[in-house]
């Protein structure tokens, strides 16, 4: 295991930037911070990338791990998987200001919640976020402890009332699984019988905002589209935020031909195998399929679908990051609010890792374009 991460380019800590799609009235209104560098000058990687111990660590035992229970036939050693993934109690008292609880939606397919509720604060209107986990559609669940600890930092510090969600996984339950148990949480959050025994008095299911890392930003933007056409009675969802979201194609693209191999996290190698894990069987697909490369050619037209403000990260040692960049850019040319987070020297995933003062960074971030979104809907 290496120290460093070499790479071409710059060697540099550097804060994120954030670019700005959709209308020229958006641009000059907004109250984010303004652009530095454009997209295409970020897209350089950093020379050396140095990583606390701790964090390199726990990516050599995360990707040798994958190695490991990712079979050769397309299965998934669960029982292997039991031991390495830690697992985290919900606990009804408070502890560092959150308490968190499970539900269970449909016992008959195990779909299931966790909800994050911040104590510490007296407001008594707190958006919802709705977050999908990542772990390539084949891994990890809301209780995990890696991902337990994102959601319960995230509903401190918004703070927000989020409810992870505990989907379907690939390969034993293939597309459109999880894209269905993403909607029928938002249905039932709807249903007030649900809301009112479920979700604390503070919570305001009308700002509702889907989020995802990896497999769960490709969720949300599958969710939000169902969403999008679905009459709730309540629930409105008015914003999305993806984080190093799980899109792909046919195509390799320059950042999966550069990075492979050399990214502190995520390969080529394993991305196809969650694709081939993901896709019904028996079904004549390739990555170019919509629901996987979403602006490729056989894109959807999302012109005239309402989809709410958008909020994309992208790291610069992530192989997805060229796939991401244009589901950026097809927001934006299909007319959507869209905004670009961009941490050139980061890898994928980065936010899991608290040691890291991105992470810190990431969730202000997100703060930031909650209140921003919120700002705008009470107006």
């Amino acid at each position: 295991m290496s120290l460093n991460y070499k790479m071409g380019g710059l060697g540099i800590r550097c804060k994120p930037t954030v670019h700005i799609g959709g209308s020229d009235s958006l641009t000059t209104s907004t109250k984010l911070k303004q652009p530095r560098l454009s997209m295409e000058s970020t897209a350089k990687t950093p020379k050396s990338l140095s990583l606390p111990w701790k964090t390199r660590i726990t990516l050599w035992v995360l990707n040798t791990g994958l190695d490991l229970i990712l079979r050769k036939d397309g299965t998934v050693n669960r029982s292997l998987l039991k031991l390495g993934d830690l697992r985290i109690r919900p606990c009804s008292k408070p502890v560092k200001g959150v308490k968190t609880y499970d539900v269970v939606v449909d016992s008959t397919r195990k779909l299931w919640f966790r909800v994050f509720v911040p104590t510490q604060y007296v407001a008594q209107d707190l958006p919802v976020i709705v977050l999908f986990h990542g772990g390539g559609y084949v891994v990890l669940y809301p209780d995990s402890k890696i991902h337990h600890n994102f959601c319960h930092k995230l509903a401190s510090e918004l703070p927000a009332i989020v409810v992870s969600v505990g989907y379907r996984l690939a390969p034993e339950h293939r597309h459109p699984s999880q894209h269905d148990d993403g909607l029928d949480v938002l249905k039932f959050l709807d249903a007030e019988v649900n809301r009112s025994k479920w979700l604390p008095e503070k919570a305001n299911i009308s700002r509702c905002f889907i989020a995802g890392d990896s497999a769960g930003g490709h969720i949300t933007h599958h969710v939000a589209l169902r969403a999008s056409q679905f009459n709730f009675q309540q629930l409105k969802v008015i914003g999305l935020v993806a984080i190093n979201p799980f899109f792909g194609g046919e195509e390799r693209t320059d950042s999966e031909i550069r990075l492979d191999g050399t990214a502190p996290s995520l390969s080529l190698k394993q991305t196809d195998w969650f694709w081939n894990a993901f896709m019904p069987l028996g079904e004549p697909y390739n990555r170019d399929h919509p629901i996987i490369n979403v602006s490729g050619p056989n894109a959807v037209d999302i012109s005239n679908i309402d989809l709410p403000p958008t909020m994309v990260v992208v790291a610069g040692l992530d192989i997805l990051r060229d796939w991401q960049i244009r589901y950026y850019e097809w927001l934006k040319k299909s007319g959507k609010e869209v905004y670009l987070v961009n941490y050139p020297n980061m890898f994928h995933c980065f936010h899991l890792y608290p040691e890291l003062p991105e992470s810190d960074q990431l969730i202000l971030e997100v703060k930031d374009f909650i209140h921003k979104v919120l700002s705008k809907s009470c107006n």
